[in-house]
């Protein structure tokens, strides 16, 4: 998380440790799964990489600062989003106390535009399964928010939050291939996908150098616990 924030807007006068959010942000780009970081600017882990963060302000939530952060970084309103896990050892920033609430966020990307602003000293997406060492703690961090996107990705349709409006079922089986790493038979994947009601067909093909495709969009854009793949 960056140091930026004054830190007399967010501690109390006994003391108590700051609390923060940090955000691990994940588009599909260039055929893979990719994940946002920024640059720290000071303090013991200048010019290493971290996932985007800061800390919490007085009149906001939790979800309320993470989905500060993830807009002020990409742009992106109303994207998915979900606690992970809480940071809280003592060592975990050199500089100072922190309590770090840690959060999931799925942006598509053609809906991106990058800012860093003054917090950081640069910003920019890493293929997901090839992180750098990362500042503070973002390691573990990192490693939780892979398995949980992998894990969701099979009992959930969160999908969606990667996709624009309208889709072929090939980009949707790609997404499922390109997040799980793993190949699906593709005549038994459009064949459960399509039984589980999730989807419509748009009276309309996307046209290239191939078969015309059909193109379908989901009829609900929000979060449902179901047996995708």
């Amino acid at each position: 998380m960056s140091r930026v924030e004054s830190p007399r807007r967010f501690s109390d006068s006994q003391g108590h440790p700051w609390v923060a959010v940090d955000v691990v942000i994940y588009t599909l780009g260039r055929g893979r799964l990719e994940c946002l970081l920024v640059q720290v600017k000071e303090g013991p882990f200048a010019g290493k990489w971290a996932f985007p963060g800061g800390l919490v302000g007085a009149e906001e939530s939790l979800d309320q600062a993470a989905e500060r952060e993830v807009y002020e970084r990409t742009g992106v309103k109303n994207s998915y989003l979900e606690q992970l896990y809480t940071f809280g050892k003592p060592e975990r920033d050199p500089a100072t106390r922190v309590v770090s609430v840690s959060y999931l966020a799925l942006v598509a990307h053609r809906e991106v535009s990058l800012n860093p602003a003054s917090k950081y000293a640069d910003i920019g997406w890493f293929p997901a399964n090839r992180l750098p060492r990362l500042a503070y703690d973002h390691d573990q961090v990192g490693r939780l928010a892979l398995r949980r996107i992998r894990s969701k990705l099979q009992y959930t349709n969160i999908v969606y939050s990667l996709l624009p409006s309208e889709f072929t079922l090939g980009e949707l089986q790609e997404v499922y291939e390109t997040i799980l790493h793993r190949s699906l038979d593709r005549r038994n994947f459009r064949k459960k996908i399509l039984a589980l009601g999730l989807l419509k067909r748009l009276p309309k093909k996307r046209r290239g150098t191939h078969r015309p495709a059909s193109l379908y969009a989901f009829m609900k854009r929000r979060q449902m616990i179901i047996e995708m793949v």
